[in-house]
């Protein structure tokens, strides 16, 4: 058997052949008006006209859509659609099959599915005539292509107009099994045939096994060459399952994707959620919750009618004033040019935004990008922002009362790369967060703070450059040591590589990379150790403490642009800072969708951790709905805590917090950072901390680096939210 280098070289011809053919100017994807509010007598008007201004920028790029947007817009159908027309009877049947995939690929690509699958059916009908007279990479695009049309016909038949709690979870079973059989019964047969021409086709035999699951097939009917068996698909360890109830609470919107943060932005102590879309005519949304087991959308009443587009969101408190604001990010994968600017919405405590971009000095110049993240580098009590972009230099942004001021050159900040993930964390204990970029097809960079306003690229000497393609990356305390550690993804698109990793071929992917830290400064690589090698695709990503055993798991957002990038989404158990076990089978967490925007939250208010993801891929025909894990519980005792500064920034990100507990006639720490977790996708600023068995925290310590100040708290009861000021004596209870 080949290995999939050599499937990977055989494919990457046959997609070269198939790129000259189709022209399709497909950027490479991780997967992938407004109310104004009355001006005050603070003179707010200017801040008024930075919102509409926002607002006929972005209404001037959604109607530009249609005719211009390489992946959204109908200009090449209509070019492909009329050299198809103008062939003579006398044109070569290779010519005509080619321009009948650019068609056809062109119709799936827009969610045209059924005319598609004509579309590739005549192709296919003019192939079995012209027999051996077309090359036989032609056949196998041909064949591969017909099935994908008819897959994803049977998933819009069945997991986005049928939805149901196991639709699209992998492995598919149950419910999820497809009552509207014909897709997938046509995508068989096509996928057999191409796999009897070349059976090392890793794509094939992975939709292959994929679609038979979805008829009830899997793994008997599956040929004995091809299947993948079930065990490989086994959990490690026993896990609750976890059900989807998005579509109970109204959060099942269908979209593109996208962001995803959830957080309390008006204040009433119940967590809200927005979600975006990367489609710059699509909305952003905004859900508050009732409290009352529902969500009511108030997009409109929050004044963010008119506010389209963004890939991605961070959310912090900039201005200091106690309540969360949204900084929107747009532009990501497209890579060069284009008038896709930033925004950031202020939040005037009431869960009501305003767009204050060209106000506060960040909509001077826009640059395509999907990531940024929030820390004050200088300790001077203000939120500063580094933006990393793609191919352009990141950025780096001062505050000082309110106004942002480019600081990248003064900095030594210097990253010309394509940016996809960035994060602060202060690795070495030294109260001034250092700044980590994940860049991919190329070297990764750990800035270290110098302390002075400047930062000096670390990464080579330390080690942590790797993997050079990478997307998601975040820094978390996985083993409760004390000290911050550092997961950085890999990132390699195909899902040969998927079913490679679980058939035990060999492939060149990079495995991720796991840098546990020691708290002063060094780190060590240790994912194989902690048992993190199974392949992946991350995109959207996030962590926390499914179980409330004190210990950070982990949830992974899979795929690719392409529409064969279907791979279940992965979670990770922590046990103990030991190891990570695999409980994406048995905890239902392996949806097939494409995952972005990851959120850890307790949405409703029981005590435990809940998983919302922002699904959907990057053309207009893979769309689908946002998922929503509902935590069955597992009695463990925990902790909620809202941090508020007052000489700090005041969200408190970068805050540092230690509880000790005793457990089970022992003792220790967990140890977590203030911040909304990995580089796609926010959890709540408050902190959730899971406590195991302990019924209380012997000591609670709340590290401020700012000053250098730590608040120390005594025997602090357990399984309640609270809130705790900076230089306060008391912690409050929240409810």
């Amino acid at each position: 058997m080949r290995t999939v280098e050599s499937t990977r070289r055989r494919r990457m011809s046959t997609v070269r052949t198939l790129c000259g053919l189709l022209a399709l100017a497909v950027a490479s994807c991780g997967c992938r008006g407004g109310q104004s509010h009355p001006a005050s007598e603070d003179g707010a008007a200017g801040r008024n006209d930075s919102h509409q201004r926002m607002l006929d920028l972005l209404d001037d790029i959604k109607q530009r859509v249609p005719e211009e947007n390489t992946e959204l817009g109908v200009a090449h159908l209509k070019e492909a659609e009329s050299e198809y027309a103008a062939l003579s009877q006398n044109a070569l049947p290779q010519r005509r099959l080619q321009l009948m995939l650019v068609t056809g690929n062109h119709y799936l690509r827009l969610g045209r599915t059924q005319e598609a699958v004509s579309r590739l059916t005549d192709a296919y009908d003019l192939l079995r005539q012209s027999g051996t007279a077309v090359d036989p990479q032609l056949r196998e695009v041909v064949l591969f292509k017909l099935a994908l049309a008819h897959l994803r016909s049977a998933e819009n038949e069945n997991c986005i107009r049928c939805c149901n709690k196991d639709s699209c979870v992998f492995p598919i079973q149950g419910e999820g099994v497809h009552e509207n059989r014909e897709g997938s019964e046509q995508a068989v047969v096509y996928l057999k045939q191409l796999l009897d021409a070349n059976p090392d086709h890793l794509p094939a035999r992975w939709l292959l096994n994929v679609a038979s699951m979805t008829l009830n097939q899997y793994p008997d009917e599956v040929p004995a060459r091809f299947v993948i068996p079930p065990q490989e698909f086994e959990s490690e360890e026993p896990f609750p399952r976890f059900y989807n109830i998005a579509p109970k609470l109204g959060l099942d919107t269908i979209s593109l994707a996208g962001g995803a943060i959830v957080d309390d932005f008006d204040g009433d102590g119940w967590l809200d959620v927005v979600v975006s879309t990367w489609d710059p005519a699509g909305q952003l949304r905004y859900f508050r919750n009732a409290g009352d087991g529902k969500f009511d959308e108030q997009t409109d009443e929050a004044g963010l009618t008119g506010i389209y587009g963004g890939l991605n969101m961070v959310h912090a408190d900039y201005d200091n004033d106690g309540d969360y604001d949204i900084l929107v990010l747009r532009g990501g994968w497209l890579l060069s040019g284009g008038p896709f600017p930033n925004s950031l919405l202020q939040n005037d405590g009431r869960g009501r935004f305003r767009d204050v971009t060209f106000d506060v000095g960040l909509g001077d110049r826009h640059f395509p990008t999907q990531t940024a993240a929030w820390a004050d580098y200088d300790n001077d009590g203000d939120l500063d922002l580094f933006v990393g972009n793609e191919r352009a230099r990141s950025q780096l942004f001062r505050q000082e009362d309110g106004i942002f001021t480019d600081a990248t050159q003064e900095a030594g900040i210097h990253n010309v790369q394509i940016a996809k993930g960035v994060v602060w964390g202060d690795y070495d204990g030294d109260r001034f967060p250092d700044l980590y970029i994940s860049n991919m097809s190329g070297s990764n960079r750990l800035y270290h703070n110098n302390r002075d306003g400047t930062f000096t690229d670390v990464a080579s000497q330390l080690g942590v450059t790797g993997p050079r393609m990478s997307f998601p990356v975040w820094f978390w305390d996985f083993n409760n040591d004390g000290a911050l550690d550092l997961f950085v993804s890999s990132y390699w698109m195909g899902v040969q590589y998927v079913a490679a990793d679980y058939l035990g071929i060999r492939s060149p992917a990079e495995p991720l990379c796991l840098y546990q830290g020691d708290g002063a400064g060094g780190f060590r690589e240790t994912a194989a150790e902690m048992n993190l090698t199974r392949f992946a695709q991350p995109m959207g990503c996030n962590f926390g403490d499914l179980d409330n055993d004190g210990w950070l798991d982990f949830y992974l957002g899979t795929g690719y642009t392409e529409y064969e990038g279907l791979m279940p989404n992965l979670m990770f158990h922590n046990q103990e800072g030991r190891r990570f076990a695999d409980v994406t089978t048995a905890g239902g967490f392996g949806h097939l969708q494409k995952g972005h925007g990851v959120a850890f939250a307790d949405i409703d208010h029981d005590g435990d951790q809940d998983v919302f993801a922002e699904m959907g891929g990057w053309f207009p025909g893979d769309a689908f709905s946002n998922i929503l894990f509902e935590n069955p519980g597992f009695d463990n005792h925990w902790i909620e805590i809202k941090l508020v500064g007052r000489e700090s920034n005041a969200c408190a990100i970068g805050v540092r917090i230690r509880a000790d507990i005793e457990e089970n006639g022992g003792e220790r720490s967990i140890y977590r950072w203030v911040n909304s977790g990995g580089s796609f996708g926010g959890n709540p600023l408050r902190q959730h901390i899971g406590l195991g068995d302990a019924e209380r925290i012997s000591q609670l310590e709340i590290h401020w680096p700012m000053t250098g100040v730590t608040q120390e708290f005594r025997d602090v009861p357990v399984d309640r939210r609270v809130e705790i000021v900076e230089g306060a004596d008391a912690i409050r209870e929240l409810d």
